[in-house]
């Protein structure tokens, strides 16, 4: 028997309905391979324990199924298949005793590479945004992989950090290969492509459905030697990948926020249970005894500023609007900072404020602070 009927034989299984990464993990441990599951008699299946629905839609799908064009179908896709038991399989995953019996990737893996992952809020605030890109970028410089889920907001400033960086970043899918999900970033999954990958543990043609997005979670946090919340809600999906990395045994961190934001809510709770506070990415290394070697060269508060908060020295000479926009993030700026050096009077910059109230685009908070209202 060799690999790749192996991996072939294991992707026919895997696009049967009700056919998951578990029930595929049953099979070969009853069988010994994916390959004599797929050859064992009628009989043999009808022994099993616990008959269960699926059994019998495995038993009617291979008299349909051919394993060899369904490889060859992946070929012509650009989609490969790995196993654990494949050097190219990430390392830390692959050590789960759940770790999916196969993955469908595109791009590049280096199974001996260890990851972060960098997970948080779709409706990130340009605070979070700046830091889930700074933080990524400067892990990405030492080398390390990080990992996210390619989903809009914190997910995809990591990915952007890390290719502003050069460096290796794995985005997950909870969907088939063949589709990106959001379609806005496909630009972004393309890039990915040059020298990291897309992953998936579903088969092409699986629809991106909230159920699958917990499992995609799950391998973030598996492939990954800590995991970093830089913007959450109070139930937001990222808190899902912080009790996988908890049951992983892995290191949990997070980025405090403005009071004021509510998707600073989920990371305050995380600090309060014992997450480590992050400032700048030696805060993950000291923490990570195997990273030790990369720590003390930036710090979130201290140096330039995030991107997306610009000195005065450097806005340029645009609209009174635009001006404004780009000094404001989520963290709460008084008015005196925000006409500091702007060449705006501030009777001008206070009508501006106003209306950009007015359009939803800036939140007035008490003692004339303001930051720019949250993404819906």
């Amino acid at each position: 028997m060799g690999i790749e009927q192996e991996k072939t034989v294991r992707a026919a299984f895997r696009s049967i309905t009700g056919v998951g990464s578990q029930r595929l993990r049953q099979l070969i441990a009853c069988f010994g391979s994916a390959v004599k599951a797929w050859e064992a008699s009628t009989s043999k299946y009808l022994q099993l324990p616990n008959q269960e629905k699926w059994i019998k839609e495995v038993l009617k799908a291979r008299q349909s199924i051919d394993p060899q064009r369904i490889g060859e179908t992946l070929l012509k896709q650009g989609i490969l298949i790995i196993t654990p038991n494949e050097p190219e399989y990430p390392c830390l995953l692959a050590e789960l005793s759940d770790a999916p019996p196969l993955l469908y990737y595109r791009g590049q893996l280096r199974g001996n590479m260890e990851g972060l992952a960098i997970v948080g809020s779709r409706k990130a605030t340009a605070y979070g945004k700046a830091v889930a890109k700074m933080l990524a970028r400067d892990a990405a410089s030492k080398g390390i992989v990080i990992a996210s889920g390619l989903a809009r907001g914190i997910d995809t400033a990591a990915h952007q950090g890390t290719l502003e960086a050069e460096g290796i970043t794995w985005a997950f899918l909870g969907c088939g290969l063949d589709r990106i999900y959001p379609q806005e970033n496909k630009r972004l999954a393309e890039e990915i492509l040059i020298k990291g990958a897309l992953i998936s543990e579903f088969a092409p043609g699986s629809p991106p459905i909230a159920a699958h997005f917990p499992a995609r979670n799950r391998l973030i946090s598996g492939c990954s030697q800590g995991v970093v919340v830089v913007e959450a809600a109070e139930r937001s999906g990222a808190l899902i990948t912080v009790d996988f990395a908890l049951e992983q045994g892995r290191e949990v961190f997070a980025v405090p926020g403005p009071i004021f934001s509510e998707v600073s809510r989920g990371t305050h709770h995380l600090i309060r249970q014992g997450a480590k506070i992050v400032e700048g990415i030696e805060d993950i290394c000291n923490e990570l005894p195997a990273w030790s070697n990369y720590a003390g060269q930036i710090t979130l508060f201290k140096g330039a500023l995030p991107q997306g908060v610009e000195s005065s020295d450097a806005v340029e000479s645009v609209s009174e609007h635009e001006t404004i926009l780009r000094r404001l993030c989520d963290v709460p700026l008084h008015i005196d900072q925000i006409t500091m050096n702007s060449a705006l009077s501030v009777s001008a910059i206070s009508l501006a404020l106003l209306e950009l109230q007015l359009a939803g685009k800036v939140t007035q908070l008490p003692g004339q602070h303001y930051v720019l209202a949250r993404e819906r």
